[in-house]
């Protein structure tokens, strides 16, 4: 495949793209957030790095066929460390270095091509090569896209498992293929309620109206199950101020667009229980989550996902995304499984030889440092 690649650097360049980034991203599958232009553009507003430790220059490309039909995207920046001065190291990265909201990074392309924008990226960045580091290459679906003459000069990252569900016909259908451990989980997680006389109703929140207040009721949940002494440790990923209000105008312009999906569980007039989703077509993501831990003896969150697939299997919707993790929460609904590897790519120049080695060696390991450079503090 013949590809033009073509190099972008202002905002305004990259909204230009929206409507033909849209119509990609809706043949790619399975369906993610992350990929949009909706996620990108607005995270690059929130979150982009303009201080003296962090600074993000916007470093964007995509790609056309012969025939100018855009064939990928690749939201990417170099990000300086520091700012300015003779030290400072340059890493060519995707958006989303955050506090792990966004979970996918990666070029957006459909499975087919990726090949083919991989050697047509890599072979103008060594032409480039004075202008990077090194290259933080991420969501890879097959190691065997990448250049087979990089492999030797790449640092491979652990893939990322993303777990998602094919959706049958009926609850009853999908519920006959699950294990035995999961329908026992599921008879007591709506057993152990009846038993305790605790009576619930599963709420859908989807007007842009009603979609403040649910997403406080979230971001005060989240932050429970958080703060919670339980088996697995969950991260509050939107403690900081700049990260829920990300979060809350995405939700926002999602719900706008009628494709915001808050779901929540209210037990005696309060809320419970909620996990965010988002919509695409046929296919539901199911973000993030937050709840009670007063109620976690009844398995709550369960109830949440079972009820989230029922309310799908009924509306016709063909998969429900799980989101990424390897965790018991997901496989255990005996998911199909993507997994989306990373790998780090060093400029041929001993000047990026030795930064890579620096930044890699001495600054990842000094933990003020960390402090001063992470994610949470990029945009201040």
């Amino acid at each position: 495949m013949n590809l033009d690649i073509q190099l972008i650097t202002t905002f305004a360049e990259l909204e230009q793209l929206a409507l033909e980034w849209d119509a990609l991203t809706s043949a790619i599958a399975p369906r993610m957030p992350f990929a949009t232009p909706l996620w990108n553009l607005l995270w690059w507003q929130y979150f982009h790095g303009r201080g003296h430790f962090v600074r993000d220059q916007l470093n964007a490309y995509i790609f056309r066929d012969a025939h100018g039909d855009l064939i990928a995207v690749a939201p990417m920046m170099v990000t300086q460390r520091p700012a300015f001065g003779p030290l400072r190291t340059r890493e060519l990265q995707f958006f989303g270095a955050d506090p792990n909201m966004t979970e996918i990074r990666g070029i957006v392309c459909r499975p087919e091509h990726e090949a083919a924008v991989f050697a047509r990226l890599q072979q103008h960045l060594l032409v480039t090569s004075h202008s990077w580091h090194w290259f933080s290459w991420l969501g890879i679906r097959s190691r065997e896209s990448l250049p087979a003459h990089s492999a030797a000069a790449t640092e491979w990252v652990e893939p990322i498992p993303n777990y998602y569900l094919s959706l049958p016909d009926s609850w009853e259908t999908f519920r006959a293929g699950l294990s035995r451990n999961i329908k026992e989980s599921l008879r007591k997680c709506y057993n152990s309620l009846k038993r305790d006389q605790h009576s619930f109703t599963f709420r859908i929140i989807e007007s842009p109206e009603a979609a403040p207040a649910a997403l406080d009721r979230f971001f005060a949940l989240h932050g429970m199950r958080a703060a919670a002494d339980v088996n697995v440790r969950h991260n509050d990923v939107f403690a900081s101020t700049n990260a829920r209000t990300f979060l809350a105008d995405y939700a926002l312009n999602m719900a706008q667009r009628g494709q915001l999906r808050i779901f929540q569980i209210e037990i005696a007039g309060q809320i419970i229980a909620t996990r965010l989703g988002f919509t695409f077509d046929r296919s539901l993501y199911l973000y993030y989550s937050g709840y009670d831990p007063a109620w976690g003896r009844y398995s709550i969150m369960t109830t949440v996902v079972a009820e989230a697939i029922k309310w799908a299997i009924e509306n016709g919707y063909e998969t429900v995304n799980l989101s990424t993790g390897n965790d018991v929460s997901k496989t255990r609904w005996n998911p199909n499984s993507m997994g989306f590897s990373g790998a780090v790519l060093c400029a041929p120049t001993p000047s990026a030889r030795l930064a890579f080695f620096a930044y890699y060696r001495v600054i990842r390991n000094n933990r003020l440092v960390q402090k001063l450079m992470a994610p949470g503090k990029r945009g201040q």
